[in-house]
């Protein structure tokens, strides 16, 4: 066995009290969290989604700002931490402020979704396992209830998202109940031991499961019936919110016209590439017909969810052994990962971390859309690197490791879109620079992701912020036909997958550019660093300082790094 990387002991200051207080009270105020946190002993409760409820995490938020303002740092860990808790409490606090949280509502990413997904983390191993999921599933009423009330709040101050939002997640709320949607399956397939569930216990599951669909059938009317006629049309959030969310998703402020520019000269740069790519499989082919081919190619083909799973977990367990001591420090816990297929069928992809104490491993899940039983490894090998390692569970799995060095906020809750997807899209190109994409059906699925998260940065950042569209897609204000031309012309994926991320960029403005946008910031900080230490730039070394810093906002990355903090 590899000797783990020794852990670095240091002494809990005052600054380290303040983010564990913090910590502790934020994820009392959100079972959810928790539960997604691993945090032991609100597994059977759900978060307080009312307007009351915000209002007692947005007053967390700002007692702690308070307390950061005149806290004493005796060290450069204190001190990155006020800077990371500063601006991340800070920039959700500008949110809680402008409206944002009670009119949360979008197709991926809001608490009509969380409040399910959180069931996918929970254990079911045991009877006592299933009475603690049926307890929790029962207080999905009271939790959709209070989202309720925020949301005819929001409507009320003229903030209402999209009439397409509103619709599409009436239709997710009402897939969770039919005769085969979540709540039916879940009850269907509740075993122990191999055994169905019988009894006491299965009808408790059962009214419990009954009741949450009640819950999300009542949402869905609500949302058709009371949210919808007052939904605009359009799907722009504009510019002054659209500057907010970037930040809020970047932890850094950008030049959105220049990133735009940029956005299309990546967008064009990576179809060079592609073409390149085609032509070598078929003289004068182009990039569709490339795809074509590769599509065709049974050498990349798997058949069935469980041969995807066990690719993914085959492919996932070869680069941890592959890196590890190589180009990362990967701590014993951390080369465990582990890979799923998810309940649900929204088409996405994630990951979700470890427990603090590693009982629950970090997990690689896979949301394949109803009807899909194809599917070609060579444009998915990229997002298994992009998921696992070196991507989000390096990234993530590490940090958490690090008890002896970093505080519970700084270890397991501190996130920024743009550090994360920035990191996973950065790993992506490391192993392409390592070799593990000279495959050219392997090398085309990266370009083609890659050209996936450029064409995300022109669409979100152009909807959004009313600049014009490409010439390409006819010019003058961005229409959906004209974001859905771009995107199917970039993005070469299901159709049905493509219509959700399409859904997606317009719901949840600022987050998917951060993906590409982060990337960029990344590779910037590598190259200055390099820059700065010439030949005594170890990239192995540059890997561990940067990941030990954990998810804080790129800005604050950076300044940490370079010892600017």
């Amino acid at each position: 066995m590899t000797a783990t990387p020794a852990q670095t002991e240091r002494p809990q200051t005052d600054v380290d009290r303040i983010a564990e207080r913090y910590f502790d009270a934020a994820v009392d105020l959100s079972p959810i969290n928790a539960t997604s946190l691993g945090v032991p002993g609100r597994d059977d409760e759900l978060d307080d989604l009312s307007p009351a409820g915000n209002a007692a995490v947005a007053a967390l938020r700002q007692a702690t700002l308070a307390e950061l303002a005149t806290a004493t740092a005796v060290d450069d860990v204190d001190r990155v931490t006020i800077a990371a808790m500063s601006e991340r409490l800070g920039l959700a606090q500008e949110r809680y402020a402008a409206g944002l949280d009670e009119m949360a509502l979008n197709v991926i990413a809001s608490p009509l979704q969380s409040v399910r997904d959180v069931f996918d983390l929970m254990p079911q191993q045991t009877e006592e396992n299933w009475r603690v999921f049926a307890a929790r599933l029962s207080r999905i009423p009271a939790a959709l209830q209070g989202y309720q009330e925020s949301l005819a709040l929001a409507r009320e101050r003229g903030q209402v998202s999209s009439s397409r939002q509103v619709t599409a997640c009436a239709e997710q709320s009402r897939a969770l109940t039919d005769d085969d949607g979540y709540f039916a399956k879940v009850v269907a397939d509740a075993t122990v031991g191999g055994a169905p569930i019988d009894g006491e216990l299965r009808d408790r599951l059962a009214r419990s499961a009954e009741e949450a669909s009640a819950a999300y059938r009542e949402i869905a009317d609500f949302l058709e019936s009371d949210l919808l006629p007052h939904a605009p049309a359009e799907d722009a959030c504009g510019r002054s919110r659209y500057e907010l969310e970037s930040r809020y998703f970047l932890g850094a402020a950008v030049d959105l016209e220049e990133t735009y520019s940029w956005g299309q000269q990546e967008v064009a740069d990576l179809r060079a590439q592609m073409e390149q790519i085609a032509d070598g499989l078929e003289a004068g082919a182009s990039v569709e017909r490339g795809v074509e081919i590769l599509n065709a190619d049974e050498t990349y083909q798997l058949h069935g969810t469980d041969a995807l799973k066990a690719w993914m977990q085959q492919r996932a367990d070869e680069v941890i052994s592959n890196l590890a001591d190589v180009h990362f420090d990967i701590p014993e816990p951390v080369r465990t990962i582990e890979c799923r297929i998810a309940p649900t069928q929204t088409g996405g992809i994630y990951y979700t971390g470890p427990s603090d104490d590693f009982s629950r491993p970090g997990r690689m899940w896979w949301s394949v859309p109803k009807g899909n039983t194809e599917f070609g490894t060579w444009n998915e090998l990229t997002t298994v690197y992009h998921e696992g390692v070196p991507g989000h569970h390096l990234q993530v799995a590490q940090t958490v490791y690090r008890s002896g060095l970093l505080n519970k906020w700084r270890r397991l809750e501190a996130w920024t879109s743009g550090h994360g997807e920035g990191w996973a899209l950065y790993a992506e190109r490391l192993m392409a620079e390592l070799g593990y994409m000279d495959d050219p059906g392997n090398r085309m699925g990266w370009l083609g992701g890659q050209s996936l998260r450029a064409a995300r940065v022109v669409i979100d950042i152009g909807v959004h912020c009313g600049f014009d569209a490409p010439d390409e897609v006819g010019g003058g204000a961005w229409t959906y036909d004209k974001a859905w031309t771009y995107l199917t012309r970039y993005g070469f994926m299901d159709e049905k997958v493509l219509h959700f991320e399409l859904d997606r960029y317009l719901g949840w403005p600022g987050q998917a550019p951060s993906y590409k946008i982060g990337e960029r910031l990344w590779l910037s900080l590598r190259d200055e660093v390099k820059q700065r230490e010439g030949d005594a730039f170890d990239l192995k070394a540059f890997h561990r300082r940067a990941l030990d810093i954990g998810g804080v906002g790129l800005d604050t990355l950076r300044a940490a790094v370079l010892g600017e903090i």
